[in-house]
């Protein structure tokens, strides 16, 4: 896979392909929206869809740790579907996870909407909100309050569309005005929101930079001023 570098308050991050971002300088890896256990959380309310997004999203996360050796982890909030995920898993996921985990010198859950608890019984600190050096690290973005020079963050599952030879295509990305960073929601079972939803476009009024995911590299363009932006038509079709 080729990463994209990212600048942002002085430091130099990288975007993988695979929805997640590191900071070199520092060996720690960001992922957002992990999502665990939705599916068994869907199927306890009678919607019964293959019980396997677990185990999926565990294994790339396992690829991309593999792939970048951190030691710090930070997880962006709703890693998690419910307050009682972790409790679901199942015992091989949770061994899987444990291995994963106390292999690093740091992992950190950002508490989100979906899960406002701290997991029980895995490694790691809980907390609304991570800082460290010029970075703060949220789950949800926060319009109009002071920040730090860079602040990463989930919730929202951004997608964008960008215009190709034969129309448009749709995927996950990341969304950067050069202070925030969006991150793309990593789990399996994870939908998305065009980044010209109000709800997206409110934080990036100037529009920014979307990157979209592809199978081995990202796919890079301006979005222009979002807010009050016509959506884009979709298609089925996505970069290789």
């Amino acid at each position: 896979m080729n990463a994209a570098p990212l600048h942002i308050a002085g430091q130099r991050l990288m975007l993988d392909p695979a929805g997640v971002a590191i900071w070199p300088a520092e060996k720690l890896l960001v992922v957002s929206d992990l999502h665990l256990e939705k599916g068994s959380s869907f199927a306890a309310r009678g919607s019964f869809v293959p019980p396997y997004d677990t185990r999926e999203t565990l294994e790339r996360l396992a690829l991309a740790l593999r792939r970048w050796r951190p030691e710090r982890l930070v997880l962006l909030g709703d890693s998690f579907h419910d307050r009682h995920g972790c409790a679901r898993l199942h015992a091989s996921d949770c061994a899987a996870l444990q291995r994963m985990l106390g292999a690093l010198a740091q992992v950190v859950w950002v508490l989100g909407n979906h899960d406002p608890e701290p997991p029980v019984g895995l490694p790691g600190t809980a907390t609304e909100e991570y800082r460290h050096g010029p970075f703060v690290f949220r789950h949800i973005a926060q319009p109009g309050r002071a920040v730090p020079p860079g602040e990463l963050s989930g919730h929202y599952h951004p997608k964008a569309t960008m215009p190709v030879r034969s129309g448009a295509v749709t995927r996950p990305c990341f969304l950067t005005d050069g202070r925030r960073l969006l991150l793309p929601a990593f789990g399996a079972y994870t939908g998305g929101l065009e980044v010209r939803d109000p709800a997206i476009a409110s934080l990036f009024p100037r529009g920014g930079r979307a990157f979209l995911l592809g199978a081995e590299r990202l796919f890079s363009f301006p979005t222009g001023p979002l807010r009050g932006a016509a959506p884009v038509p979709e298609t089925a079709n996505a970069p290789p």
